[in-house]
């Protein structure tokens, strides 16, 4: 059943905005609508972050007037606008491009304990796989944890879990995490096709972030690993500022070039004050399965180096092994697949060193970000 624009704006209009009572759509705050080809339909709703509890109900009903038409997935999300040349009292306020979309004041997540962002300056340096294997390298000391996908243009994790099929809504319209061998798995690979092309704008991708972290049933979990997208742009802003992240870690190539797009993204975290948990270095090394001589492709030593000057902890090197890309794209994570193997344990020598960082009292609120 194909539902139009058009229809979902009558259903929409019949809406009454707070203080004013007109309609919703009369109001001028609805963003466009995008429908994916698979059937999803996303907006925003333009506020003032003050007025976000009285737009909440508004938020919600525009949700269930639009599925009451046959539409089964929809994210709605609040955000607001700053103006170029306003000004607003902060605990950090970075210099960026005016009017970037702006988000909800920190909020925790029920039910997790802490949450840490698995970060990178740029794409192409080994991010997801590391993710990937360091939550699993959490889950072997014990701990309940959940990987969290908000890379949504480039989704890599239900790839690398190995995970297919769209997950369950409970009786509290919740999304239900998909299980990745032990994991708790969510994703915005799971809610679109593989092939499909991500052409959101900026409140879309907002949106949809939003809605993946927070109306989603984790339960309880010790730590929740979020793969971010790589830079350090507005994704990974909002997830700074509406999320109480305990800390951040790095993954960096040794090349210089990566090392140059690293060191933005810690001087991103520390801006905005979220702890640097680690630097990893990926690719470090390169061993001939032929001959065994050891090759330094892409250079060595650059991110150790890196971690010294920045004065953030180093956590380890990992090698550019085919044994460790094979098995990431057969969906069965080296910690899975070779749990005593020399690969696992570097990773699990990661994980423990995050969780003695994390044990130790890091866990934060995120400060209010305000983009001049």
């Amino acid at each position: 059943m194909s539902i139009s624009k058009e229809q979902m704006l009558q259903a929409l209009a019949h809406i009454k905005t707070p203080v004013t009572g007109e309609s919703l759509v009369a109001s001028g705050k609805l963003s466009d609508i995008i429908i994916q080809p698979q059937g999803q339909v996303m907006f925003s709703i333009a506020i003032k972050a003050p007025e976000a509890s009285v737009w909440e109900p508004v938020c919600r009903q525009a949700e269930a007037a639009v599925k009451a038409l046959g539409v089964s997935e929809v994210f709605v999300s609040l955000t607001e606008e700053i103006p170029a040349g306003s000004h607003q009292k902060a605990s950090a306020q970075p210099k960026g491009p005016a009017s970037r979309p702006s988000v909800k004041a920190s909020q925790p997540v029920e039910g997790v304990r802490h949450i840490i962002a698995v970060a990178s300056g740029k794409g192409g340096v080994g991010k997801s796989t590391t993710a990937a294997n360091l939550a699993l390298g959490l889950k072997s000391l014990g701990l309940k944890v959940g990987i969290l996908d908000a890379d949504i243009y480039g989704p890599s994790v239900p790839r690398l879990f190995g995970l297919t099929g769209k997950p369950a809504v409970n009786a509290d319209n919740q999304l239900v995490p998909l299980d990745g061998y032990g994991l708790k798995v969510m994703s915005i690979g799971f809610l679109v096709d593989e092939e499909a092309a991500m052409i959101w704008r900026g409140p879309m991708v907002m949106s949809a972030l939003t809605q993946l972290l927070r109306d989603v049933a984790w339960a309880e979990l010790d730590v929740l690993v979020i793969d971010m997208p790589p830079g350090t742009g507005d994704a990974q802003l909002t997830i700074a500022q509406s999320t109480p992240l305990s800390g951040a870690i790095i993954v960096s190539t040794p090349q210089d070039l990566a090392l140059i797009d690293a060191r933005r993204g810690i001087t991103m975290f520390k801006q905005v004050e979220i702890p640097i948990l680690g630097l990893i270095e990926n690719m470090a090394t390169f061993i001939c399965p032929h001959c065994g001589q050891s090759s330094h492709i892409f250079g060595h030593g650059g991110a150790r180096d890196e971690a010294a000057k920045l004065n953030v902890p180093f956590l380890g090197e990992v090698p550019l092994n085919m044994t460790i890309r094979e098995l990431s794209d057969a969906g069965r994570p080296v910690v899975i697949a070779d749990p005593d193997g020399p690969h696992a344990k570097l990773y699990k020598d990661m994980a423990q060193q995050v969780w003695n960082s994390l044990s130790s009292g890091n866990n934060r609120n995120a400060p209010r970000i305000v983009i001049e």
